[in-house]
């Protein structure tokens, strides 16, 4: 049977607890399991794949890989590489989604594969540790680029970025607990600005290259390490950028067609990831010498202040957006552990409704 509430609590139906959604509709089993309503089609799974990845990182993360990789030939090959393996992790999830089709990625396949312990391990584990520190990680980085006009000659004060952080949190979590459909609209919107940044850089390396002033390409493998070490870090830089390629599968059960979308999803996103960031590092090497690049803390605002002159603000307001998109996504896909391990009982059903 199909149930609607209208406020988000926790019913009994022929004897079974149901963790009821907010003005969504959510299927009873007959063992008494509840599974939420499928409203996300591909364009929606390829908006949360894309909000978690394009986050800050492709804005910093060059200065990592350009500093460990020690040249620029190489550097692209590492940002090219560690697309290609993202790519093979990506698509190994998206044989567990179509093979296990349950939401909750990691913590569902743990189980299946595992057991009951090794799941709920991890279940607490995430819910405590690694989902927390994330979003703290990604709301103080939202902080930093929306307090840096203000605070344009010094440093921000600490306790300033932590209130934008923690409002920015907060808002976002309020955000994803009303309504899914606003959030999964506004995760479509927010892709459109991260595509649109990205694409401002690239615009701007090609009219870099249309002038005929680059030079960093000349000597492109000058300098490459050869340490396998320093090699492995640079390999590490690029592949933060790149995570958030599994979140999808937090959310398979509420994918319709997921046998179909969901890898379809990840065969639209990660190769136009790859291209996208390929092509906004070689954008970065044409306007920024690699030396300005590992002088700078945000690359992308110091590359637009050099193109874009009275229009350079405009990048720190669309990174900063960029990564509420990322946060935002990252909160609604991470609340489907919540739910699922209420479901497996657990995680206490009062605590996690949707």
């Amino acid at each position: 049977h199909f149930y609607k509430r209208s406020k988000v609590d926790c019913v009994k139906q022929d004897g079974c607890h149901i963790v009821s959604v907010s003005s969504q509709k959510v299927l009873v089993e007959g063992d008494g399991k509840t599974r939420l309503k499928k409203h996300l089609g591909l364009l929606e799974g390829v908006a949360i794949i894309l909000g978690i990845i394009i986050g800050s990182g492709i804005f910093v993360s060059p200065k990592g890989v350009l500093r460990e990789a020690g040249s620029v030939g190489l550097s692209l090959v590492v940002w090219g590489l560690c697309g290609f393996l993202s790519m093979l992790g990506a698509l190994c999830y998206a044989e567990l989604g179509t093979s296990i089709p349950k939401s909750g990625s990691d913590y569902a396949y743990i189980g299946e594969a595992f057991g009951s312990l090794p799941s709920f391990l991890y279940l607490w584990d995430a819910i405590f540790i690694f989902v927390p520190t994330t979003n703290a990680i990604m709301g103080l980085t939202i902080a930093n680029y929306l307090a840096q006009p203000l605070f344009p000659d010094c440093d921000p004060p600490d306790s300033a970025l932590r209130l934008i952080a923690a409002v920015c949190i907060t808002g976002l979590t309020l955000l994803n607990c009303w309504s899914t459909r606003v959030t999964t609209q506004l995760q479509n919107v927010v892709m459109i600005t991260k595509l649109l940044a990205l694409g401002l850089v690239i615009v701007g390396g090609g009219m870099a290259f249309y002038s005929g002033k680059v030079t960093m390409f000349d000597n492109m493998w000058e300098g490459t390490a050869t340490d396998p070490g320093q090699i492995a870090v640079s390999f590490y830089s690029g592949i933060f950028s790149y995570a958030g390629w599994n979140y999808l599968n937090f959310m398979t059960e509420e994918l319709k067609d997921p046998y179909r979308n969901l890898p379809r999803a990840i065969y639209i996103s990660l190769p136009l990831v790859t291209v996208i960031f390929v092509l906004a590092n070689v954008s970065y090497l044409a306007v920024l010498t690699p030396a300005a690049m590992l002088s700078s803390d945000a690359i992308a605002v110091t590359f637009s202040n050099r193109m874009f002159g009275y229009l350079a603000p405009i990048m720190p307001a669309l990174i900063s957006i960029s990564t509420v998109g990322s946060l935002s996504c990252h909160i609604m896909t991470s609340s489907r552990l919540c739910f699922v391990g209420a479901r497996n009982d657990h995680f206490p059903q009062t605590v996690c409704p949707l």
